[in-house]
């Protein structure tokens, strides 16, 4: 879950020297255009170090991404510089939109010095590095694990001492990157500030085309629609765990211990469906071992993915895009293996970098990435101002709104699914395996940036970190570590989304978006039924009005791009309860009697 769009420069002048006879409007629109170049030009030397750098992890690799990112921080500082000239000056809205663009459209803001903005790139640079490379070595090197194989162990064995090695094995990545944060988190407040925010957290929240201080009211809003779901989920969740291990385990009224829900961040627990099964043996989809036993390829599954786009109407992915995607872990090299999505040129090349296994999870996530490499080619004909979602969530909604149409019936035309049972029953155990993916998700995509805010803005100390992250992973999520942790420990950084600095308020966001895009997509394709019956595959007309959602680009605010689809101006989860609704009925009932909570 992840976008990679690395925006980077060279060391150039921007254009701020307009003639005093210049209109100031003609001079700011002089400034977007030259700067919009600048950017267009120079990104690809960023985006390649950055590319070769997380594709090849060596030294050599780790300075030339260092000094690219660098350079791009600097040029940032002197764009910046030059927008402010037109700090309350009347301009045109699209002009003004592009200059707040410049401003404020980084999540990295670097201090407007030279030796604390290389401090900051290598910073990054090692934080980075460190969590790519990072293995659990018990015994030596012959026994290091990477995070690839304990995130098996964490899927799919089922004994407590096992889970428990591997999820504390990880964790010993972490601590390391515990004095870099801090001091990324000083030095990225300094850049902040020279822009007007208190903190970075200020800054990641003004991009929202609302007022900063009501953007978290709004998360709370959403969270308030889904919490109910997430409830009676846990509940249901915590009472089969507790057969399965034990109540001296699992205790009543207690939280979940985190390393018993199949997921090395307790972030989706669809890896334990076989102990939360609803109805056992009624309508099992088993698409990992359908694929396994048809050997499918990571190129294949990709073209798979590609072809439900160019169902759509969409256009077939640019040849390029198959010679220089990395689809499969070298065995030669480190890599970071998290799953992202580039555009290099901010044009036609573009390309995911997966480390792809035969696995329906893994199936997922191509289709997901691939949600952002045709966002990428939908706007590229937009300045490389507006290159980008509506806003964040936008982004990541694309993709996983497509993976909601890979119904039971899609499945098996697919040759994934043998035979589709039209039953209550296998309605319910089919909503159970995607809610434990989609429901369990919600609060650990809100808690993420919950705990980034409030260490940016000075409310969690340094020394506070860690019992900070798992106070709100209690309270949001109710799950627990399963041994102490203590300040010596950093389990943030244990999430790639930390040392890479990628805010994640959009994944939850994403997840609100993808069932209210959904639900528009299918009323557009004329489907009447419930909406979890819906598929658009094939359906040029949802195509369509999807595609000209993504043209957009940020050009304009996101209730505009929203209410295109959706009739909407606000984002609005009920659609989430609509579709889960037969399971929320049944998990009220099922759960009767039971002492839920934590």
């Amino acid at each position: 879950m992840n976008t990679r769009i690395i925006v980077t420069a060279l060391a150039l002048t921007v254009p701020v020297s307009a003639s005093t006879e210049d209109t100031p409007l003609q001079s700011a629109e002089e400034f977007v255009e030259e700067t919009s170049e600048q950017y267009l030009e120079l990104r690809r030397e960023g985006a390649a170090a950055a590319w070769a750098y997380q594709t090849y992890i060596t030294p050599d690799t780790a300075l030339l991404a260092a000094r690219a990112q660098e350079r791009g921080l600097k040029y940032q500082s002197t764009a910046v510089e030059g927008a402010k000239r037109y700090d309350g000056v009347e301009l045109a809205e699209r002009t003004q939109r592009a200059i707040n663009a410049i401003k404020w459209g980084t999540t990295l803001p670097a201090p407007d010095d030279d030796a604390k903005r290389r401090e900051l790139s290598e910073i990054m640079t090692r934080m980075e590095g460190a969590y790519g490379s990072g293995k659990y070595c018990p015994d030596g090197p012959e026994s290091c694990r990477d995070l690839e194989e304990l995130s098996v162990v964490m899927a799919h064995s089922r004994d407590y001492d096992e889970l428990l090695e591997a999820w504390r094995g990880w964790r010993t990545i972490s601590p390391p990157i515990r004095a870099d944060y801090r001091r990324f988190v000083e030095l990225g407040n300094e850049g902040a500030k020279e822009l007007g925010f208190n903190d970075m957290g200020e800054l990641w929240r003004s991009g929202y085309d609302m007022p900063v201080a009501d953007f978290g009211d709004e998360v709370e809003r959403l969270w308030s629609q889904v919490s109910p779901l997430y409830e009676e989920l846990h509940c249901y969740t915590a009472d089969k765990l507790r057969q399965a291990y034990g109540e001296e385990t699992v205790p009543v009224g207690e939280p979940i211990p985190a390393h018993l829900l199949g997921n090395m961040w307790s972030q989706t627990w669809g890896e334990i469906y076989d102990l939360a099964e609803p109805y056992p043996g009624v309508a099992e989809l088993n698409v990992t071992q359908a694929m396994q036993d048809k050997d499918y390829s990571a190129v294949y599954m990709t073209e798979l993915a590609e072809d439900f786009f160019v169902s759509l109407g969409m256009p077939a992915l640019p040849e390029s895009f198959w010679q220089r995607s990395l689809l499969v872990k070298p065995r030669d090299r480190e890599v970071v293996c998290h799953a992202s999505a580039w555009s290099i040129d901010a044009r036609d090349d573009v390309r995911i970098k997966m480390c792809i296994e035969p696995t329906q999870d893994h199936l997922f996530t191509i289709y997901h990435e691939l949600g952002h490499i045709y966002y990428f080619l939908a706007y590229k004909d937009q300045p490389i101002i507006f290159q980008s979602g509506a806003h964040d969530g936008f982004h990541e909604a694309v993709g996983d709104t497509v993976t909601l149409s890979m119904t039971a019936d899609f499945l098996k035309n697919l040759g994934l699914v043998e035979e589709v049972e039209d039953s209550p029953e296998a309605l319910i155990n089919s909503q159970m395996k995607l809610a434990l993916d989609k429901i369990a998700f919600l609060p650990f995509g809100k808690l993420m940036d919950q705990w980034r805010w409030g260490v940016f803005s000075g409310e969690i100390a340094p020394e506070d970190y860690n019992a900070a992250w798992w106070d709100l992973r209690t309270r949001y999520q109710g799950i627990r570590p399963p041994v102490d942790r203590s300040e010596a420990d950093f389990d943030p950084g244990a999430k790639y989304h930390i040392p890479g600095n990628t805010p994640y308020t959009r994944y939850f966001l994403a997840f609100v978006l993808q069932f209210q895009f959904q639900r528009a997509l299918c009323d557009a394709a004329g489907f009447e039924g419930p909406l979890h019956e819906c598929s658009i595959y094939g359906n040029k007309e949802a195509g369509e009005l999807l595609w000209k959602m993504l043209e957009s680009g940020s050009s304009r605010p996101w209730q505009d791009s929203l209410e295109e689809v959706t009739g909407q101006r606000e984002m609005d989860a009920s659609a989430i309860i609509a579709y889960f609704q037969p399971l929320m009925d049944w998990l009220e009932t099922e759960n009767r009697g039971l002492s839920c909570g934590w």
